[in-house]
């Protein structure tokens, strides 16, 4: 096990029992499957949701107050049947049993092609076998009361409908229309870097590429991953918040944060364009990750943290006021006390090198990663296990026992997380926006777009910024033997992988460097995720977990008041050494965390700040909704007739011209409607798939309202008509 994981681990195990219950051993054992896979956060987000469907519903069955999400449900348009079973004499075994076969059987089928082989096989087979559960069952016929048939035939309902939920998942998850505008960038070509259209994602090509999860990657230039994954099956997002956009393909956009700052032609001053302050700051943080550096900052929750989300930045006037282009940082002021202790935070002062660089490390996961999905998984297993917590749902009511504290804290955050993914990646390949490696060596190959009077000068070129982003003059010496890169951009920045012979031994530093030549601070084999950049999956994912934590909890502050992570001196990061000192995260409240997570992204030069803010806000809102859902779930209070996702009904194609096709499981009134209101068109459509005239609709925008006949709610959809 690598060392980053190894931390991670004992990080999480700080507070660990000596037995949890059947549903926290799968959930590890998940995170061990995904710790062997592809680091896919999309998918393993999916598989933490499907795994966390199956746990509370083997739970709920026998719970007289609860409702199942998926067994005896139409879900997403799957209807699972389920004809009932006896009560068992003893409940817990019952579920013990249901759960681990329903577990056993998805695990075999989700990763029986992973990088992780036959040893993650092994793996599940010693945990199913430890219970005394007999592998070679297989049969799915609950009709005699066997609760392991019961488990299996969960399983493969859950892995029949995961063959139809728009993931692709049996052509291994592959993208069915998305195609790159960009070439591809071959890292190590400094110079030629111009010709792309700089607001779009650009592929990279490596000689090896290893994924985050430390597997070699089969191609040198690996494809975007997952950009049509907002069509995916959700748990709690609304239909009235879709739109169906087309960039080259229908793209399922849920929650639509609009465009991000795309590339001016600056007239002289060029850090006055949203763009290119973006990724100027990302360069700017570059430069605090020289551990030679002095810079000491407060990394305690009494001088971070504590921002309050309705302060979130939105002009760009704002942005700049939120972020410390210079410093590094944010806004956000800390908390006066410990709400737990009543006392202050003690101050601790750190390198800020060491902290820009240890959170780039965190927060990425490292290698052998479990995702940022499965990342906060980690998070909540270590609160569950913290002795300070309470388990009441909520903070309200009585304190529930452990096997229903995991079951249904996996089902909300499960859900906020499958919910993140398709809301992120519907977004990233609709908008498919660029990376900070692309657009850096991009303007860095045009020039400077400062002052025309200057050398290079070019309206697509970088700011110029004094200490920061300069010219390269005679004498420089960078200027080349022959003066061939004066003129050319330097940037004062980390230097790269390049300059790393062993990373057990070697720090890359940081000093001017030509502007082509930058590089995010991360592996040379791994340097930036495969997918767009907009909006940010980390500070999406996050913060939805952060809301989940906190509603589920009924706190929005750690155990205590305070969570940790200890840091050992040389001894943490992972392509270079360091830190060069030891030190504690710390976070107050799950936000804190949530927030932290984001700014690590800017520091390893895999975000600017345009990707990060309408994440946060729009993981904001998952949180919430994923959570009141489940909640829902929990108390028995949801009308299913009155919840219904997108594919309840189905409608295509999407755009669509002289007909439109409506599936649906049930009968519906619709009506549609102009943007300003005008009815165009109303008919009755019944349960099954039925074909609508619409040639005498013109070209545009309309709303679709579908009334249920046998009850008062309603689905709104946007739809579009070339």
């Amino acid at each position: 096990m690598k060392k980053i994981t190894f931390l991670i681990l004992l990080f999480f195990a700080t507070y660990s029992q000596a037995q949890h219950t059947v549903a926290r051993d799968w959930n590890e054992m998940t995170l061990t499957a995904i710790r062997a896979d592809f680091a896919r956060p999309t998918v393993h987000a999916r598989n933490l949701f499907h795994s966390s469907v199956l746990m509370y519903d083997a739970w709920a069955m026998f719970d007289a107050q609860a409702q199942t999400v998926f067994l005896g449900k139409t879900f997403g348009g799957y209807n699972c049947n389920f004809n009932g079973i006896a009560v068992p004499v003893n409940i817990d075994t019952a579920r013990h049993e249901i759960i681990s076969y329903a577990m056993y059987r998805l695990l075999n089928h989700r990763f029986q092609n992973s990088p992780g082989g036959s040893a993650l096989l092994d793996e599940f087979e010693l945990l199913f076998t430890s219970y005394g559960y007999d592998t070679s069952f297989t049969s799915i016929d609950y009709s005699t009361n066997s609760y392991a048939a019961l488990g299996n035939y969960m399983a493969s309902e859950m892995i029949a409908f995961g063959l139809q939920d728009h993931s692709n998942e049996q052509n291994d998850y592959a993208n069915q229309y998305y195609g790159s505008v960009n070439p591809p960038l071959i890292l190590e070509n400094y110079y030629n870097t111009n010709d792309i259209n700089p607001n779009r994602w650009q592929p990279l090509a490596f000689d090896v590429f290893v994924d985050q999860s430390g597997n070699e990657y089969p191609l040198d230039t690996p494809p975007f991953l997952s950009p049509e994954w907002g069509e995916v099956t959700p748990f709690s997002l609304s239909a009235t918040d879709l739109q169906i956009l087309n960039n080259g393909f229908d793209s399922y956009i849920y929650n639509d944060p609009g465009a991000p700052a795309y590339i001016q032609n600056s007239n002289e001053d060029g850090i006055t364009d949203p763009y290119k302050w973006n990724f100027a700051l990302v360069a700017a943080w570059s430069a605090h990750l020289d551990p030679n550096d002095p810079t000491l900052i407060d990394i305690s929750p009494g001088a971070i943290g504590n921002y309050d989300l309705s302060n979130y930045p939105d002009t760009f006037a704002e942005y700049q006021a939120f972020y410390d282009f210079t410093n590094g940082g944010d806004a956000s002021t800390g908390h006066p006390v410990n709400p737990k202790t009543g006392l202050s935070y003690t101050p601790q002062m750190v390198k800020r090198s060491d902290y820009a660089r240890v959170l780039a490390e965190f927060w990425a996961d490292g290698p052998d990663s479990e995702t940022p999905p499965g990342h906060w998984f980690t998070l909540l297993n270590y609160v569950s296990d913290h002795p300070s917590v309470v388990k009441k749902i909520a903070g309200v009511g009585a304190v529930v026992p452990d096997l229903e504290w995991d079951v249904k804290s996996y089902l909300a955050l499960g859900g906020a997380m499958h919910d993140a993914a398709i809301n992120t990646w519907g977004i990233k390949g609709y908008y498919d926006y660029v990376r900070p490696i692309s657009a850096i060596r991009y303007m860095a190959g045009k020039g400077q777009s400062t002052d025309a009077s200057l050398p290079s000068y070019d309206p697509h070129g970088i700011p110029l910024i004094n200490g920061l982003i300069e010219l390269i003059e005679t004498g420089d010496p960078l200027s080349g033997e022959n003066d061939e890169n004066v003129n050319r951009i330097k940037i004062k920045a980390w230097k790269g992988p390049d300059f790393i012979s062993d990373p057990t031994t070697d720090t890359a530093g940081v000093d001017w460097i030509i502007g082509t030549h930058w590089w995010p601070y991360q592996r040379g084999t791994f340097v930036t995720p495969p997918f767009a950049g907009y909006l940010s999956g980390h500070s999406t994912f996050s913060r939805a977990a952060a809301e989940v934590l906190t509603q589920f909890t009924g706190d929005a502050f750690f155990p205590g008041g305070m969570g940790t992570f200890d840091i050992t001196q040389n001894d943490f990061l992972v392509f270079e050494v360091g830190p060069s000192q030891s030190f504690t995260l710390q976070w107050a409240t799950y936000q804190d965390a949530s927030d932290q997570t984001s700014l690590s992204r800017i520091w390893g030069g895999i975000h600017p700040p345009e990707d990060d803010i309408k994440g946060r806000i729009i993981g904001d809102k998952i949180g919430r909704e994923a959570f009141n859902l489940a909640l829902a779930y929990f108390e028995g209070t949801l009308n299913i007739d009155d919840y219904t996702t997108e594919e309840t009904v189905i409608i295509s194609p999407i755009p669509f011209r002289d007909h439109l096709t409506v599936s649906t499981n049930q009968a519906y009134h619709i009506d549609i409607y102009t943007l300003d209101g005008k009815l165009v068109l109303e008919n009755q459509v019944l349960n099954g798939q039925n074909t609508l005239n619409t040639t005498h609709l013109e070209s545009g925008l309309y709303f679709a309202k579908f009334s249920s006949q046998t009850n008062n709610s309603s689905i709104i959809k946007k739809i579009i008509k070339y």
